[in-house]
């Protein structure tokens, strides 16, 4: 067990980005304390938060009593001796290394020893902090992005001293308070802004150069990287003279190329705090605007990766969690090509007196690998990853490839086997809007070799040589709650949703679903699950056997390793009575009633809310797909679990061919309500 269990927080520093850390920590159910140097500054961050939550109960974010909660969970002081029986401090004062220097010694005398210290600093090596702190193996970097209460991205970085132990608990708390975590060594930008912040400063040097106007640099630069503002209007949203801060400080550790632009430099010199962004756009300069943005991009972070301050996936994933940007660096670079983007990088190389990265002058001519699924040698089991936390993980074409091929790789060791994944999801299903472009393409056959390929792989997972387990960390749904069912165990966080929403869609759960949720949970709460739709805290789908076990965040590895020691799980036999009194009426009620009982009225919910809330919940779902599921549950019931899954792949083409398919998934993609057919009763 871990000396770390990280239940309660406090942040240093009560402004706009501490304020933000700890309204995000407060918001995910924890205690935290907000700090600064007088009542003051500690109030004003207070009101801050206050009025952030304000605004998003208006927009209907929030709800009156959530906020209530929150703002319970929050203290402010400026008294740092309450900071004694904190578990993770998170400094987030001013970028000045005598000032954070200061507030480290101090926590050190007034936090306990085996609290985690963690520093958000954006300019300074995390090491350059050690040696004012007592215990430095509990030092690590936590670099958050603006806004910390909205973006998940956090950089998590160890110092030379930092001890494993600290450093996966510091981990495990972002994965605790909803943030999508990636991993840097302690060097100068870490990821994300070693690549931002020349891609901001080039964009300044494209308009010093006279090649374009502001307002075209802003629309070229939308255009090219897919994005909703361009350099300029990013920097007057966070504020210029940090973008010449940032920039100074990459070129003083790095080379001159980061170097702010003159332009940049007169600017901040000069009276106005932002740059003007009216004016016409001349669309004849998109190329060399966008060229020149490429080759900096796709330098710098091929650069990092030389480096090894990052691997290709966390530095896409820097960009698409924390920049929102619709691509990573090496998702477009493979996009653009290998041998065009190795030119645009060599030009901007060339003009700085840099050589070409390695990782670009040795990447083949089909793309760089980019795994969406990585493995990783975790001592008595390995461990699988998913990696692509911006679709939450969503199951497709090349996932199941990748993944086929890590799975067999890993079996290969002889080692049970831990699936997990990155960001706030597990898995959170297919991909969509695959399967809406394949119906708008009448490319059925598409979607049929998916969901064979999936099928395959499921059938794999349990029962072999060793355990396969399931670490649902997050939401686990339809295809991914497929993927969780079909290993051996199944370990939860606290804040894992599990569920199967496949018949408000116009489909059935066809990897697995129908067969194997009925061998886990007994058929009338399978019914229950599909007919209605619902999603499971982990407390319940403990209660009712779904998951195995639950496990915080601070302890999870060590207690998926536990059952990645336990013996395979067997096959299956459908429980055959009620889990407990509280399910006991969903299981007689979805016992003896059949859909078009329960849809027309005829079953007798007794004035039970609970029955009449499920029934209601099965009229928004399509009546095709419900039925087809509850053909699927009585013929596969007496069959054998291989026999059984046979017929879901049988029935699919009859789920994605009907109407209700098209509708639904299109609904979903559009972010409306699917407007399903009515059987003749309704």
């Amino acid at each position: 067990m871990s000396q770390y269990n990280i239940q309660k927080f406090a942040v240093i520093g009560a402004g706009n980005m501490g304020s933000g850390i700890a309204q995000k920590i407060a918001t995910e159910g924890f205690p935290c304390v907000l700090v600064d140097l007088d009542d003051e500054k500690v109030e004003r961050g207070m009101q801050t938060i206050r009025d952030l939550l304000a605004q998003g109960v208006e927009r209907k974010v929030f709800h009156p009593k959530q906020v209530e909660k929150i703002l319970g969970n929050l203290s402010g002081t400026s008294d740092w001796s309450e900071l004694a029986d904190v578990d993770l401090v998170v400094e987030a004062v001013f970028e000045n290394l005598d000032v954070k220097r200061s507030v480290f010694e101090r926590l050190s005398e007034n936090c306990k020893p085996n609290a985690i210290l963690g520093s958000n600093t954006s300019s300074f090596h995390v090491r350059d902090l050690a040696s004012a702190v007592k215990n430095p193996e509990r030092l690590v970097g936590l670099h958050y992005f603006f806004h910390p209460a909205k973006n998940r991205l956090v950089e998590v970085i160890g110092h030379e001293g930092t001890s494993d132990e600290a450093y996966l608990a510091a981990w495990a708390a972002q994965e605790a308070i909803g943030k999508t975590p990636i991993w840097s060594s302690d060097a100068p930008g870490f990821v994300v802004n070693r690549y931002f912040v020349p891609w901001v400063n080039e964009g300044v040097r494209l308009y010093e150069e006279g090649i374009a106007n502001i307002p075209t640099i802003e629309w070229a630069s939308k255009k090219a990287f897919g994005v909703g503002m361009g350099p300029f209007e990013l920097m007057n949203v966070t504020g210029v003279p940090i973008t010449m801060h940032a920039a100074n400080t990459l070129a003083e550790q790095l080379h001159s190329f980061y170097a702010p632009s003159q332009a940049l430099v007169d600017f901040c010199a000069g009276d106005e705090q932002n740059w003007s962004l009216e004016g016409p756009v001349d669309e004849s300069k998109y190329d060399v605007i966008a060229d020149r943005l490429f080759g900096v991009t796709f330098y710098v972070a091929s650069k990092l990766v030389d480096e090894e301050v990052s691997s290709i996936e966390d530095t896409d994933i820097g960009a698409r969690v924390g920049l929102r940007w619709p691509t990573g660096p090496f998702e477009m670079l493979n996009d653009v090509g290998v041998e065009r983007a190795r030119l645009l990088a060599e030009a901007v190389a060339t003009t700085h007196g840099l050589k070409l990265p390695k990782l670009l002058v040795d990447a083949p001519a089909h793309g760089l690998p980019i795994e969406l699924v990585s493995s990783c040698d975790a001592n008595v089991a390995t461990d699988l990853r998913f990696n692509n936390p911006a679709t939450m993980n969503a199951l497709d074409k090349n996932v199941f490839i990748q993944f086929d091929g890590k799975l067999q790789f890993a079996r290969a060791t002889g080692k049970a086997i831990v699936l997990r994944s990155t960001g706030k999801a597990f898995v959170a299903g297919a991909d969509i809007k695959f399967f809406v472009d394949s119906l708008n393409s009448d490319n059925y056959p598409s979607i049929a070799e998916f969901a064979s390929h999936g099928q395959k792989i499921f059938r794999t997972l349990a029962g072999g040589d060793k355990s396969v387990v399931a670490r649902a960390h997050g939401l686990a749904l339809g295809g991914g709650a497929e993927l969780a069912i079909a290993c051996d165990w199944i370990v939860a966080s606290p804040k894992a949703a599990i569920g199967f929403p496949e018949t408000g869609i116009g489909i059935f759960p066809g990897l697995g679903g129908t067969q194997r949720l009925p061998r886990r949970i007994g058929m009338p709460l399978a019914k229950y699950l599909l007919y209605t739709g619902s999603i499971l805290d982990a407390k319940s789908a403990l209660d009712i056997g779904l998951i195995d076990a639950i496990a915080g965040f601070s302890d999870i590895d060590e207690v998926c390793l536990e059952w990645a020691a336990k013996a395979p799980s067997e096959e299956r036999e459908a429980p055959t009575e009620c889990p407990g009194e509280k399910w006991q009426a969903i299981w007689n009620f979805f016992d003896n009633y059949s859909v078009d009982e329960m849809l027309s009225g005829e079953a007798d919910c007794m004035a039970n809310p609970v029955l009449e809330k499920a029934v209601k919940r099965m009229s928004q779902k399509s009546y095709h797909a419900l039925k087809l599921c509850e053909g699927l549950f009585v013929e596969g019931a007496h069959q054998s679990l291989e026999r059984a899954l046979d017929l879901e792949s049988r029935d699919l083409e009859k789920a994605f061919m009907h109407p209700d398919a098209l509708e639904g998934l299109s609904a979903l993609l559009e972010g409306r309500r699917p407007g399903f057919a009515k059987p003749a009763f309704a």
